[in-house]
């Protein structure tokens, strides 16, 4: 039966396994397995992903339409701060690839049967946490170089950033604390989740995990980071559909990043 761990594994002792220097040649490596495990069997992937694109543009037409027009940026830029574990499933089949297993779409549920998944949730729950503490740092921001008045329509919001000194601080400050945000996310879960998957080792184990190997990597992971914002803005035109594409291969590599950063466990 799942348990929650928080600082040690199931047998309560506190992991801290060994972590591989790695080099940019991994991170593309990591990337190209990545693509082949999308590759092996892409509609089943396509699938589980239409969630995030379809989430996408649910979340800008709520937006546009409940006078949150200064929210629309930060929601989408935000929302891939989420996008680690909407990957979960993906990390699953690319594991069950390695080990030559059943790569069906359906084996991507069964993370719900993972001794780890109250762990899973936990590191979830965080990244939620800085998802809406984003959007409330973002309105603050927006809210105190325009004042607490909704704009009136689109066109008049576009025109006030684009043609204002207030805009384009806006954009500087809010593409800074964006930034911070991002950092964050990516120091503490760049392979969070596919540990948990294959260690049951707490929620804390795996974050701590994730900053140590940032620490020991900072040029690979930093080059990572940068591939996945890149593709993630590529993955939003037309319509967020790219991210049917873009998800799951980004999915798929972080778990063959996870196999390259983290030493094996002995057997």
């Amino acid at each position: 039966m799942a348990t929650f761990h928080v600082m040690a594994g199931h047998d309560s002792v506190v992991a801290r396994p060994a972590i591989r220097r790695i080099g940019l040649s991994d991170v593309r490596d990591a990337l190209a397995r990545g693509f082949d495990d999308f590759r092996a069997k892409p509609s089943h992937y396509v699938f589980l992903s239409l969630i995030y694109p379809i989430s996408g543009v649910v979340l800008v037409t709520w937006s546009s339409g409940a006078n949150l027009l200064p929210l629309i940026f930060p929601l989408i830029a935000g929302f891939a701060l989420l996008g680690p574990f909407f990957a979960i499933g993906l990390y699953e089949i690319s594991r069950r690839r390695e080990r030559g297993m059943d790569t069906s779409w359906r084996h991507a549920l069964d993370v719900r049967h993972s001794p780890a998944l109250p762990s899973i949730l936990a590191v979830g729950a965080m990244l939620m946490a800085l998802f809406v503490a984003w959007l409330v740092f973002a309105q603050i921001l927006y809210t105190s170089l325009f004042g607490p008045e909704p704009p009136q329509s689109l066109a008049l919001f576009l025109a006030s950033i684009f043609s204002s000194e207030n805009g384009l601080l806006l954009m500087l400050a809010g593409n800074a604390i964006g930034f911070c945000f991002a950092l964050i996310v990516l120091a503490t879960t760049v392979i969070a989740f596919p540990m948990l998957l294959d260690r049951d080792v707490g929620a804390v184990a795996a974050m701590e995990t994730s900053l140590r190997a940032t620490l020991v990597n900072p040029v690979p992971i930093a080059c990572w980071g940068l591939i996945v914002a890149a593709l993630l803005i590529i993955g939003t035109v037309p319509l967020f559909v790219g991210l049917a594409v873009v998800m799951p291969i980004l999915g798929h590599a972080t778990w063959h990043l996870y196999r390259k950063i983290v030493v094996d466990e002995p057997q």
